[in-house]
């Protein structure tokens, strides 16, 4: 099989084509053109709403959004991945409830704003959207149109937050809530703390508990490796519940024993022999002591090896991450449970044709898996993991190489 690669969009061409498609939904010229990138994790997935450490880079694939602004109070937005229609609402009426589908996602953050930044003064907009951060993938399209959104509407009604690390901060927990209040996906805040805090050419060590971040040089190449990409093509949904029900298991856990998130758990065993009876969940779900058991063992492992991670890039022994990364997709395969059979086969695939290191990447349910490879290599693990997709029955993947790029901000 032939090995589908993604390729991201030069900037200008990213920019001309969100101006276009504003000119032919909207018979008007945008203020400008923002952008904002996906992402992709190395390690540490569901940590993020624990309290824990997570270890993503922003890809150089990009959502790309052209807005201006409007007289009327409305909000208007439309999008090349979408439908041919545009969506309409006053701005007024954006709020948690109100609106369906992918405008949450946009809409949402021009509500958060208002809410976060009482003194901001938005007004109607107009927006226009196209992207090349892969749909459904796992690689957080929805965080990059969140942020491509915030800083356009930062920019264009100067509410000044994009200018400083602090007020991407800020920025970031508008989209947040965009996502979890609007949009209805509860999702933690790795997604957009990468798109808008992310540093071309490093790693972006992002503590949960405390909001701190951290850049580290991540330069692949220098050390004759790539991270390849795969899109297993098997959709990625976090609206499903079961990313809620992760989440609602994990506060219970805590919860029961004594401590704010996971993060805090320093002794694993002790913590898990505590967990020995069912509880109700704040959601109210029964939860059953082997399954509160899994899951925080996932989350108290996952953070020590993101921990290791960071350990083997500061000591140049990059080649040794591999078997960190095996690890956690054996804890999100079984003890979390939000593998599936694609990105399993992916990365067993990737792994016997030569790979260093292979998991799963994002919320998981479908989506993608990453695997550490000699840059010479890549073709050839690409081709087996297709072989092996085809031999499954399944749909052929999609991939691609991703290089550490930079965060959300103007491009035209």
């Amino acid at each position: 099989m032939t090995a589908a690669r993604v390729r991201a969009w030069d900037p200008a061409d990213g920019a001309r084509r969100a101006t276009e498609l504003f000119r032919a939904r909207f018979a008007a010229e945008p203020d400008g053109v923002w952008s904002a990138p996906g992402r992709v994790n190395l390690i540490g997935e569901h940590t993020d709403y624990n309290g824990g450490l997570c270890l993503p880079i922003a890809l150089p694939h990009r959502t790309y959004v052209a807005l201006g602004t409007a007289d009327d109070g409305r909000v208007r937005l439309t999008s090349a991945q979408e439908d041919r229609s545009t969506w309409e609402m006053p701005l007024a009426s954006v709020v948690p409830g109100a609106v369906d589908g992918w405008p949450g996602y946009a809409a949402g953050v021009a509500w958060s704003l208002t809410v976060e930044q009482p003194d901001a003064r938005l007004g109607g907009f107009a927006a226009a959207v196209d992207s090349c951060v892969p749909y459904g993938a796992g690689l957080s399209s929805s965080a990059a149109l969140e942020c491509a959104v915030a800083v356009a509407l930062d920019d264009v009604f100067a509410v000044g937050l994009a200018a400083t690390d602090a007020g991407r901060a800020r920025l970031a927990h508008a989209c947040i809530r965009a996502e979890n209040e609007v949009a209805g996906a509860a999702t933690g805040g790795m997604d957009q703390t990468a798109a808008l805090r992310a540093s071309a050419g490093h790693a972006l060590l992002y503590d949960t508990r405390d909001g701190s971040v951290q850049h580290l040089p991540f330069d692949l190449a220098a050390h004759g490796l790539a991270l390849l990409v795969v899109d297993t093509r098997a959709p990625h949904r976090l609206v499903d519940g079961q990313y809620a029900a992760r989440r609602d298991t994990c506060a219970a856990a805590a919860l029961h024993l004594g401590v704010d998130t996971l993060r805090e758990v320093t002794d694993l065993d002790a913590a898990l022999a505590a967990l020995d009876t069912e509880l109700t969940s704040p959601a109210g779900a029964t939860v059953a002591p082997e399954v509160l058991r899994a899951r925080t063992r996932h989350v108290v492992t996952e953070i020590a090896r993101v921990e290791r991670f960071v350990e083997l890039l500061a000591q140049g022994r990059v080649a040794e991450v591999g078997p960190l990364l095996d690890a956690s997709h054996a804890s999100l395969r079984d003890d979390y449970q939000v593998s599936c059979a694609e990105l399993d086969v992916a990365v067993e695939a990737a792994r016997g044709a030569g790979a260093l290191g292979a998991r799963m990447t994002g919320g998981g349910f479908g989506g993608s898996a990453i695997a550490l490879v000699p840059v010479d290599a890549v073709d050839a693990v690409a081709a087996a993991v297709s072989t092996a997709f085809d031999a499954a029955g399944f749909t052929a993947p999609a991939f691609l190489v991703a290089d550490a790029a930079g965060p959300a901000g103007r491009t035209a």
